[in-house]
């Protein structure tokens, strides 16, 4: 099976990349912005044709949720234009699309789990690109999975356990919200169930992201307690973190994600955050 990583260079596509090389069935190849513009339709249609994919793993995607707000059609172009431009090429040429997503296509009102067919309400720029993004899949293709993930972590790139560990060496004390609640995703064990996925065709929408539900304050303290750094943290609401630093995306508070979908369709849950948390923190030292 032939499997193309858009965004090879991030945290997902990077996961993704490692984990397909270690599969004797998958011969993964891996792009990046500097190997094709996927904003650029023709390109990419060439492209794709000369490569024949069986699968298409997009994981390429603008995630600078602040930055999107001032830069919305550049956003537009990346996370919705470019995904139906590849949803259309990968229906002309019979492949199979992943398309990964975001808890922030919700609004985030109420406490219960949202379930993958709910009404997108999305806040922000960057929620309602990839909101867009997903219908295009969904009007140009038959062949799909759609994935909703939220804060992902991963060894190649940026991410909100790196920022702490950082922050530990430099600070004493610091303040996280405490009020968004939600799910973490580790990208070693989402590349793990792509992997599972891509040789089903079970098809449809699904929400991966490592079991228990948490807030960023939790998240914290469970950083600096599996990683031994001593660290006073201040919780503090939403409303209160945007009087501290401007420029802020609005984020939903309910980031609660079913896995309904994914239980009925007889795909295993992800790992527990805590289990996920320790793995990245091991992998995160062998690598020093």
């Amino acid at each position: 099976m032939k499997v193309l990583i858009t965004g090879a260079q991030g945290q997902l596509g990077f996961d993704c990349l490692r984990q397909f090389r270690k599969n004797p069935k998958i011969d993964p190849i891996g792009i990046d912005v500097a190997d094709l513009d996927l904003t650029d339709f023709s390109l990419t249609e060439k492209y794709l044709r000369k490569c024949q994919p069986d699968v298409v793993v997009h994981c390429a995607a603008w995630t600078q949720v602040d930055l999107a707000e001032k830069n919305p059609e550049k956003v537009f172009l990346i996370n919705a234009e470019a995904t139906g431009n590849l949803a259309r090429i990968c229906q002309q040429i019979q492949a199979k699309l992943v398309y990964i997503s975001t808890d922030y296509v919700f609004s985030g009102t109420g406490t219960s789990a949202r379930e993958v067919d709910e009404p997108k309400e999305a806040l922000s720029v960057y929620g309602k690109s990839k909101a867009l993004g997903e219908e295009y899949v969904q009007r140009n293709s038959n062949r799909y999975f759609i994935l909703r993930i939220s804060g992902a972590f991963g060894i190649h790139g940026n991410n909100f356990v790196k920022t702490m560990l950082k922050l530990s060496q430099t600070k004493k004390e610091i303040y996280v919200v405490c009020d968004q609640i939600g799910s973490v995703t580790y990208t070693v064990d989402l590349a793990r169930q792509i992997e599972q996925m891509i040789f089903t065709d079970r098809y449809g929408i699904y929400h991966v992201t490592n079991e228990g539900f948490l807030s960023w304050y939790d998240f914290a303290e469970e950083i600096f307690k599996q990683a031994h750094q001593k660290m006073v943290v201040h919780p503090i609401s939403t409303e209160e973190y945007r009087k501290m630093v401007d420029n802020q995306a609005y984020r939903p508070l309910n980031s609660r994600l079913s896995k309904t979908s994914l239980v009925q369709a007889g795909f295993p849950l992800l790992p527990r955050w805590e289990d996920a948390l320790s793995r990245f923190l091991k992998e995160l030292k062998e690598n020093e």
